[in-house]
């Protein structure tokens, strides 16, 4: 009841701010007409990545599942957008994109990965579509990537109501600032699924997709408060369609989800119970979420950030506490005592970052630690008519049992060191190793106008999962060196807007799979048309 109605609170806020917002007295002139055909964006892009093996993990994860493990494969893409931001000056505005690419040795020859039409009224828009979203609070070029909201996974296809930017409050003279959304959604993987496991292992078609986010941010630019601190709550659900599950007899066994409103609620605050459970219930759909934070301090030259991710796959996790007061015999399901059962606050995504405004060799440094052994500890058990006690641990992160977990076309749709589906051999679409330490270093730099790059190093050592653990621990080191130039010229013109991008990835170890390195070469031609 406490968790229902902290998130109701919750969204009820961000699904009202957007239409609030229009209420408020127009800072900006609506005197234009709008050009719906004006400032369009253009981008022709072509890559192609050559390893030993398998794609090195720093070349193939966080780019919005834009990626193969082959080892050679590449694309020709092409995209045009017209951002909101052209409207800027208005209090309404109108934006689109499509992105398609050709690819060689991908999951499928023809990627529509983005095509979305949206509007924005005042502070509050509406996406319907498939768009790429950025990480919260994170570097999106340096960071492992976030726990729940990440960046790694091809976009869903959804309908999304956002606050994209902070928006100050009426109160509290300027320090508190909303911002976050709300969406629903249908994953496109199905086909994807079916070839994966030759439907002989666990898939699941047509599921749908909800997702919620709210951030407050305590801060005072107006007056000149360099320090701000942001803390948000991200959550996501996959629930409805129909599950394929093998049963011990070597069957596959058919589970229909529910597709009605009451589901659509169950998703947007978590309630009910999955398909088929009686006596011990667990709420609908695969829930699963993170606690986000971060405090900031924001100088002339330079910022300084440090930032947190807790991530949880239920109401325990979510709030480190769970009920554990049940009697025994025939008050077995009754709650006769006022008892609960704390767990450890170990499970964390901890992160600094520092970034310098001016032109430097060295302009950003990301740290990272990511800690997730612990998943509310090694036991579980449902009370019973003679033991009460009431233990929710092995919460197996990312992994489902019913769905096919936190995944999307094979890659997480999380944080990309949670080893991804696609690397399974066996048909199986699982998490493999979820349980595990990492320390992660990004550094970035841009000595001018026209150079800038990157590099990436990733230390983890994996225990597999609680179910199938590895028989000792395993490791691996993945490195990423890239460097990016803009070409430009006075007399060529045709030379401006053509980034030419050079990268080589490497991964040691035996949880990616042994050795692998290669090289990825990317050209991009971006400009605007002036209909």
């Amino acid at each position: 009841m406490v968790m229902k109605r902290i998130l109701s609170i919750l969204c009820g806020i961000l699904a009202c701010m957007a239409s609030y917002a229009q209420y408020v007295p127009p800072v900006m002139k609506d005197t234009t007409k709008a050009r719906a055909f004006k400032n369009i964006d253009y981008k022709v892009e072509m890559q192609g990545s050559f390893s030993n093996t398998k794609t090195p993990l720093w070349l193939n994860a966080n780019k919005h599942g834009l990626s193969s493990l082959e080892a050679t494969n590449g694309y020709i893409r092409t995209a045009i957008n017209r951002p909101l931001s052209v409207d800027e000056e208005r209090k309404w505005g109108i934006g689109y994109g499509l992105d398609v690419a050709f690819s060689v040795n991908y999951t499928s020859p023809a990627v529509v990965q983005q095509a979305y039409i949206e509007g924005r009224w005042h502070h509050g828009t509406l996406t319907i579509g498939a768009k790429e979203q950025p990480m919260e609070l994170k570097n999106n070029s340096l960071s492992s990537g976030s726990q729940t909201l990440g960046i790694n996974a091809r976009p869903v296809p959804q309908v999304r109501l956002a606050l994209p930017d902070y928006w100050t409050l009426p109160f509290a003279n300027g320090w508190l600032h909303l911002k976050g959304h709300i969406a629903y959604g249908k994953m496109t993987d199905d086909n994807w699924q079916h070839d994966f496991t030759k439907k002989q292992n666990k898939y699941a078609d047509n599921v749908l997709y909800h997702s919620k986010a709210g951030y407050l941010k305590l801060g005072n630019e107006e007056v000149f408060c360099p320090w701000s601190l942001e803390v948000g709550l991200e959550m996501v659900s996959t629930f409805g369609g129909t599950a394929y599950r093998t049963t011990a007899d070597g069957k596959m066994e058919v589970l229909k989800g529910e597709t009605g409103v009451k589901a659509f609620w169950k998703a947007f605050i978590p309630g009910g119970a999955d398909i088929g459970e009686t006596t011990y219930q667990n709420a609908e759909g695969n829930q699963l979420g993170s606690w986000v934070a971060r405090l900031k301090y924001e100088g002339e030259m330079n910022s300084y950030s440090l930032y947190a991710d807790k991530y949880f796959e239920d109401h325990s996790g979510m709030f480190f506490l769970d009920y554990d007061g049940y009697g025994t015999g025939d008050e077995w399901q009754q709650k006769k005592k006022h008892r609960y059962l704390t767990y450890g606050m170990k499970d964390w995504l901890l992160g600094f970052e520092y970034h310098r405004r001016a032109d430097s060799w060295l302009n950003s440094v990301v740290l990272e630690y990511v800690y997730s052994k612990y998943q509310s500890g090694p036991i579980y058990h449902d009370h019973t008519k003679s033991i009460a006690d009431h233990i929710g641990g092995q919460d197996n992160y990312y992994n489902h049992y019913i769905y096919t977990g936190y995944q999307h076309w094979g890659q997480t749709m999380g944080n990309p060191l949670y080893r991804s589906p696609i690397y399974n051999e066996n048909g199986k679409i699982e998490f493999a190793n979820n349980r595990f330490v990492a320390y992660h270093l990004g550094l970035a730099g841009k000595p001018n106008a026209f150079f800038d790059w990157r590099f990436l190093a990733s230390w983890q050592e994996g225990l597999g999962t609680y179910l199938e653990p590895y028989a000792k621990e395993r490791h691996n080191v993945s490195l990423l060196a890239e460097a990016t130039y803009k070409l430009h010229s006075v007399t060529l013109r045709w030379l401006n807007g053509i980034d030419v991008k050079a990268a080589y990835g490497v991964d040691f170890g035996s949880i990616l799979g042994g050795i692998n390195y290669g090289f990825q070469f990317t050209i991009t031609k971006t400009g605007l048309f002036n209909l």
